[in-house]
């Protein structure tokens, strides 16, 4: 058993043994680093991807600014992929590696069989679905109630949630670009809710106080 297999299985544990073996004989394994571009606007999806390690945002863009929906963690995968794949559609998000990650790249044609097969893959989609809802719905009820300083801090704890990181390694300009904002809006809004006592700029990033 190699490594990588070993990865998967662990990640996996909530699908049947049986399940697992199956996709890991017709899907494949791939690491890729920090940064790697998955998915993109309008590309459609081939394969399924599932996140055994790492960490995948993902988003929607509009020429320079983004709008950050939610983050796919270990065990999980990407919502509006599985939509997309199985109607054919184009995607209408962007998926990114926060960190190098290591997926599980799945046929459509297995999956097709493997959700009318097995319940518990459609229950990991349809648990899925309703964490991914919420995420998008707590965006959307920010743009459009939040003000800045609370959509910020939400985001640097959401940042903290994911990567389990003490210190955030956040430059200004991508809070800004994430988060639909200027830079300069972001440093005054950073040193507002530092004053505040929310948290701390120190050499290598932020870290939250409170």
């Amino acid at each position: 058993m190699t490594d990588e297999e070993r990865k998967v299985r662990t990640a996996l544990t909530g699908l049947e043994a049986g399940l697992v073996e199956a996709m890991l004989a017709a899907g494949r394994v791939v690491t890729v680093p920090a940064g790697a571009e998955l998915l993109k606007e309008g590309a459609y999806v081939r394969e399924l991807p599932l996140v055994i390690d790492g960490l995948v945002r993902v988003y929607i863009g509009h020429e320079d600014k983004e709008l950050m929906l939610y983050f796919i963690q270990p065990a999980e995968s990407c919502v509006m992929s599985f939509s997309a794949l199985l109607e054919h559609a184009p995607s209408r998000i962007n998926a990114v590696t926060e960190r190098e990650t290591t997926l599980l790249l799945v046929p459509e044609a297995a999956l097709r069989g493997w959700l009318r097969e097995h319940p518990s893959l459609n229950a990991l989609f349809f648990r899925q679905y309703n964490e991914r809802y919420l995420d998008m719905l707590r965006t959307v009820e920010q743009v459009a109630f939040g003000d800045l300083p609370t959509r910020l801090l939400d985001h640097l704890r959401r940042l903290k949630d994911v990567t389990g990181e003490d210190v955030l390694d956040v430059r200004h300009s991508r809070l800004a670009q994430e988060l639909g904002s200027a830079r300069e809006v972001i440093t005054r809004t950073l040193k507002k809710l530092e004053r505040e006592g929310l948290l701390k700029q120190v050499p290598g990033g932020i870290r939250l106080t409170r």
